[in-house]
Formats: C-alpha cells, structure tokens, sequence
C-alpha cells in the first residue's frame, strides 16, 4: 500500500508542477493592443497567461496578490510600453517614455522570486523607451506593432531553453 500510495503521490506532485510549468505570468502597462496580441499568442502555444486584474483578490493589497500568484509560475513576459514620459528635474530636453511604475515594479518583484533566466521583457520602440535602471541581463525582445512577428519566435526560444515545449507549428 505505501508503494501505491507513494506512487500516486508523484503522480499528482508530477501533475501539480505539469500545471504550475503552464503558466505564465504577464505583466503590462496600458498597451491593450499588444496585451491582446500576447495573450492571444500565448493561448496559441498551450501556455496559461496569469494578468493580475484577472486574478481573485481575497481582499489582498495589489503587492500581496502578486506575492501569492508569482508563486504559482515559472515563467514571466513583462511588456514594457511608452506608457509613461519622464526626465531629470529641470531637464525637459532629457524626456523619454517609460513603462508604467506598476510594471517596473512588478518587474523587480518576479526578478527578485523567479531570477534573470526566467524574464522576458517586450519593449516596445526601444529607441524612444527608456530602460528601467540597475536591471542588467534581462532579455529584452524589441517590437514595434506586431508582437507575433516581432517577437513570437525570439520569445518562444528563450522559453524554450527554459523547459517550455512550445510547438513551432504554432508560431
């Protein structure tokens, strides 16, 4: 019996980390349009997308259900949109787009849990897009409209080394 039992054990712990292995978690600013494409795209590979505003909340605080999600995945795809301008004090001639606060944030947060390896970031028009500071390599994908062309197949094989088995048919 406890061999059984043992065994039906690691079939479930197996089926557990199958489940955990599937998700994905997306952060992103207010770029609906390539959010969309992302989450379309990564339906498409068989993978699960986490978006925070679609997640229970449980009466947690925003940090707090990010905490809690951020543990249920082993990969993160963080878009990093000109959502946002900013500049030095007193230097409007410096000004550059920028990624919302929420996004470089949660950016930290899943670096800090999950490393460097397993982080993609999508930024988009990098060449007016201001990196957020001190985050040194990190994967950065760069697009401009369409994230399937774009990025789709540079995403898939930083995904790929990471264990995902996503199919190239589906690219």
């Amino acid at each position: 019996m406890f061999g059984t039992k043992g065994h039906l054990m690691f079939k479930a712990d197996r089926k557990q980390k199958s489940k955990r292995f599937n998700k994905i978690f997306v952060v992103y600013g207010h770029d609906t349009g390539a959010r969309s494409q992302l989450e379309a795209m990564l339906r498409r590979w068989g993978l699960d997308p986490l978006f925070l505003d679609q997640l229970a909340s449980e009466g947690q605080t925003i940090i707090e259900k990010l905490e809690n999600y951020a543990y249920s995945v082993n990969y993160a795809v963080v878009l990093a949109t000109p959502d946002d301008e900013g500049h030095r004090a007193n230097r409007p001639d410096e000004k550059t787009f920028r990624a919302r606060q929420n996004v470089v944030l949660e950016l930290g947060m899943l670096l800090a849990k999950l490393g460097r390896s397993k982080i993609a970031v999508l930024i988009k028009n990098p060449s007016t897009m201001e990196r957020p500071s001190d985050i040194q390599g990190l994967v950065y994908i760069p697009f401009t409209d369409n994230l399937d062309k774009e990025v789709g197949v540079a995403l898939a094989k930083e995904m790929a080394k990471q264990g995902f088995n996503i199919d190239i048919g589906k690219l």
